[in-house]
């Protein structure tokens, strides 16, 4: 849509009007959010901090809508981040954000914040993804039914009843458009009935029909149900520009208009940059406001100027105009009107989390062919290769040296091929990371969940390849060896992909998690008492301590005491037994420790599952700790000229994030 400027209209708005006290509005019960004087810094090495919120002061409203727009860089992300509570752990804020007229953290249940990413599980279809969340937020006092009319009913408000029952799709498969993803990742957080709601760029990436189809749902909501809708928008168009209440103008972290959307013609025109005629408003402050590139401003009668010099005509004239008084007149009168406190809203219990948590998860890893399906595909080719490579194996002399080398290769390079699922396990981080932020569920009730879903998948991509191996091979051929092999063989994929989702927590990037996955595992082959027997280890570090640690010795223990003992093969060596024992062996050619039983053995990998699985734990609990620490720590040292006032802006609200 070509939109023509009409000056004559927009000069007779007058300011006043448009900050004048409603009587309506303030009886409103919805959340009224204002920041005074808000700064942001960034350590910048030797410099100091580096500014990218300067000054800014402003108000959100019930029933309406704040866009913040800006250039790229010019700070947006930021201010949705210092608002929402969100600000990484290496910024540091001053100024005064508050909430009704009070200094309080925002609980569950009365927040959301949309991302720009639509992090969301691919393989679930629109209404399960909903009512899966739904069932994750809602309290235990709502019934299994009215949860799912909860869902279905915000699933209609977002327009999205015609594809309830299509999968969302990825890259593997094709699934629902990108609006359709955004209005879903809305559905998801708007579940609680929140009061106030951050969308970081809800139309990035969308054509203008979607944009104005997500937008207009959004604003439609907000009118209705009395949410303060605060979003950083980029680029909008005609449509879209017009569906805003408010406006914030940003260029490098300083405010160049706040106001009115109707006012910020007139101002623009007033401070000698008149929208030119059949040019979107947006697209003209946008380029305004935007010194990345050198091009001349136009102004009016004209001349021209360039952009640094138009940002500060325009960030001089808003400061000296009445509409910069009267944004704070009504900051001051928001919070003097001091409205009532927030409540926390209800959540699942821990159990109803947990079992939620493994059902989708359970359901995901089911449809997703690349999470154990494959893998499954490739056990059963390695384990026909290794059955016929070693098939019949029999029990001659020869067969000690090929059985050691075929369970070693089990018990190694088989669980090695569990860093395959590693970057599904990136991908359930993301969504994990996404729903912790906004307190869905802790971390406890994912890792539950997580664990509780993948054993069935696990113990059957054992049991299926390794029959097949076990008997092509020709092992002992009770069951009760035949279940040890089996949960000797389950037990160590359980450990890599335990290891892989340690690595997963620390290390997100795809590339960099497989090498280093990799490599850990390589270095517990090298000590697992195979390539080198545990006598030949050299005593500092291999031997004491890492030969202990390495789950690959007590998996190759495992799996020789389970094979050799109870065996015999005819002795080959001059002047020794005619008869040698499957004891024997283990002692002088394994050097295998006889002390205990293989039961033990499989009960300390168990063990060490359990031990990994908390250290997942920890690690992710201990990432959430360290962020106000780190906050601090970087800011210790710099110079006191640079530094600003720190006021509390945690990342953790009421168990929320």
């Amino acid at each position: 849509m070509i939109r023509e400027a009409a000056p004559s209209l927009r000069l007779r708005i007058e300011p006043e009007k448009c900050f004048l006290e409603n009587p309506e509005r303030s009886k409103r019960k919805g959340i009224c959010l204002t920041w005074k004087n808000l700064n942001v810094g960034v350590s910048d090495g030797k410099n100091g901090q580096k500014m990218i919120l300067q000054g800014l002061t402003g108000f959100a409203e019930p029933g309406q809508v704040l866009a913040i727009m800006g250039p790229s860089g010019s700070g947006k992300s930021t201010l949705l981040d210092a608002l929402a509570g969100r600000l990484s752990s290496n910024t540091k804020q001053s100024g005064e954000i508050l909430i009704n007229g009070r200094k309080e953290q925002l609980a569950y249940g009365t927040s959301a914040y949309v991302t720009q990413d639509d992090t969301l599980m691919t393989t679930l279809t629109v209404r399960e993804a909903v009512y899966y969340s739904a069932q994750l937020q809602l309290p235990d006092t709502m019934s299994r039914s009215e949860k799912k009319e909860r869902a279905e009913t915000t699933i209609r408000e977002m327009g999205l009843q015609g594809s309830m029952d299509t999968r969302i799709g990825g890259w593997s498969t094709k699934g629902l458009s990108g609006g359709q993803k955004r209005r879903v990742s809305i559905c998801i957080e708007i579940l609680t009935r929140p009061k106030l709601l951050f969308l970081d760029e809800p139309t990035s990436g969308l054509d203008s029909a979607a944009s104005y189809h997500v937008m207009s749902r959004i604003v439609g909501l907000a009118r209705r149900d009395e949410i303060t809708v605060v979003a950083s928008i980029h680029q909008p168009s005609c449509e879209v520009f017009e569906l805003f209440q408010n406006l914030c103008l940003l260029s490098s972290g300083i405010t160049v208009y706040f106001g009115p959307t109707s006012m910020a013609e007139q101002f623009f025109a007033s401070s000698g940059f008149p929208i030119p005629t059949m040019r979107n408003p947006s697209d003209h402050y946008l380029r305004t406001i935007n010194k990345d590139f050198d091009d001349d401003i136009e102004q009016g009668f004209g001349g021209k100027t360039n952009a640094e010099e138009a940002i500060n005509i325009l960030v001089k004239t808003y400061k000296s105009t009445a509409t910069f008084e009267l944004v704070k007149q009504r900051v001051s009168e928001i919070c003097q009107q001091k409205g009532g406190a927030l409540e926390k809203g209800g959540q699942a219990s821990f159990i109803t989390q947990c079992l939620v948590l493994t059902k989708r998860s359970f359901v995901n890893m089911f449809r997703d062919l690349g999470y154990y399906w494959l893998r499954l595909a490739i056990y059963i080719a390695l384990c026909l290769c290794v059955g016929t490579i070693f098939y019949d194996i029999g029990s001659n002399y020869g067969s000690i040296q090929a059985r050691g080398s075929m369970l070693m290769f089990v018990a190694a390079f088989l669980t090695f091929m569990a860093i395959g699922g590693f970057p599904s396990f990136v991908e359930d981080m993301k969504i994990f990371e996404r729903e912790r932020l906004n307190g869905h569920y802790g971390v406890a009730a994912f890792v539950v969940g997580n664990t509780l879903s993948s054993i069935p998948y696990l113990f059957f991509i054992s049991l299926i390849p390794g029959a097949m191996a076990y008997y092509l091979v020709g092992l002992q051929k009770s069951i009760e060896h035949f279940t040890c092999f089996v949960l000797v063989l389950f037990v160590c994929m359980t450990l890599v992909e335990s290891l892989m989702m340690i690595v997963a927590s620390i290390v997100p990037d795809f590339l960099m998690g497989i090498i280093t996955g990799a490599g850990i595992q390589g270095v517990m082959m090298l000590n697992g008492g195979f390539f080198r027997l545990p006598n030949d280890l050299p005593r500092p570090f291999w031997r004491y301590p890492m030969y202990y640690i390495a789950f690959h010795k007590y998996a190759v223990q495992g799996f020789y005491k389970n094979e050799f003992e109870g065996l015999q093969f005819p002795n080959e060596q001059v002047g020794g037994p005619s008869i040698i024992s499957g004891e024997e062996i283990l002692r002088s050619v394994w050097q295998v420790e006889l002390g205990y039983s293989k039961w033990v053995d499989v009960a300390i990998l168990f063990g060490m599952v359990v031990v990994y699985r908390l250290m997942f734990f920890g690690i992710i609990k201990m990432v959430e700790k360290l962020k106000p620490m780190v906050r601090g720590f970087s800011f210790f040292g710099s110079k006191r000229s640079n530094q600003i006032t720190e006021t509390s802006s945690t990342t953790s609200h009421d168990g929320r994030f």
